[in-house]
């Protein structure tokens, strides 16, 4: 008992230090936002939001919030409908070349960013597609249909298979089944596939640095001030955009989490 307990102890001694790890250098960044002194000092010269002041300012700044905005908004829609048919498809039928079709259904993020945004950029110009906010849409859709079709997939996979041809037999038509077993058995990982592709695309830079042209998101453009002047404004958007990426996550992990049936109700169900 007690060599299980010290393995235990090392074991969440081991994940608190990765943590640790990982979120030291952005816990560093939020503390130093709201420093009163330009350049990082520790303990802080004051407490300030002069920072996020200037940023609110900065002309550049709101318009690419805005862009990334709607782009990751309109992104989880279209991705989280694309991967809710895919997903579908592969659960409800059995046809030749399934897995060449899963294989490139989930493909995407395989890729290097680099090669996927080069490949954007190349594909778009060719369809006068460049250049627009549209682009990062079209471009990000692509790389967040395979996270939004993993999630249903898993979802559906949790499914009784009898429950469609149970519907079936007692009148319900294959619309009338999707809108009163599929769609709500599924919800939870719907709105977890909204939540999660939404923070994707909103996280997402390399690809939106390639297709983006003027309209460019606010990755791109913390990006741009990177390789300017270093400027403490920085530390306070990568502090909201952290907030708000980590909100979505935690919001799809609780969604997803509190909905999923346990084990003992799904066999007595």
């Amino acid at each position: 008992m007690t060599g299980e307990r010290a393995v235990r102890a090392a074991l969440w001694l081991y994940v608190l230090a990765v943590f640790a790890f990982i979120l030291a250098p952005i816990a560093t960044s939020f503390v130093v936002s709201f420093n009163v002194d330009r350049f990082p000092t520790l303990p802080l010269g004051g407490f300030s939001l002069r920072w996020y002041e200037d940023m609110m300012g900065d002309p550049t700044v709101l318009p690419a919030f805005r862009n990334t905005i709607i782009a990751g908004v309109t992104v989880a829609v279209i991705s989280t409908f694309l991967g809710f048919t895919a997903a579908y498809t592969d659960y409800r039928y059995r046809f030749f070349g399934k897995s060449v079709y899963l294989a490139l259904a989930l493909l995407p993020p395989t890729i290097p960013v680099i090669i996927l945004g080069l490949a954007m950029l190349i594909f778009l110009s060719r369809v006068s597609l460049f250049g627009q906010l549209h682009s990062v849409i079209i471009a990000h859709v692509v790389i967040c249909l395979p996270f939004a079709m993993a999630l249903i997939r898993l979802r559906l996979s949790q499914m009784d298979p009898s429950l469609e041809a149970a519907a079936w037999n007692l009148g319900a038509g294959e619309w009338r089944t999707m809108r009163g077993v599929i769609l709500p058995f599924t919800m939870p990982a719907i709105l977890s596939a909204l939540f999660i592709t939404m923070a994707v695309s909103f996280d997402e830079y390399a690809i939106a640095w390639f297709v983006s042209g003027f309209s460019e998101t606010l990755p791109v453009r913390i990006l741009a001030m990177l390789q300017g002047r270093v400027s403490p404004r920085i530390n306070a958007i990568g502090s909201i955009v952290f907030t708000i990426s980590i909100t979505l996550v935690i919001l799809a992990q609780v969604i997803l989490l509190l909905r999923l049936p346990s084990r003992g109700q799904t066999d007595d169900g």
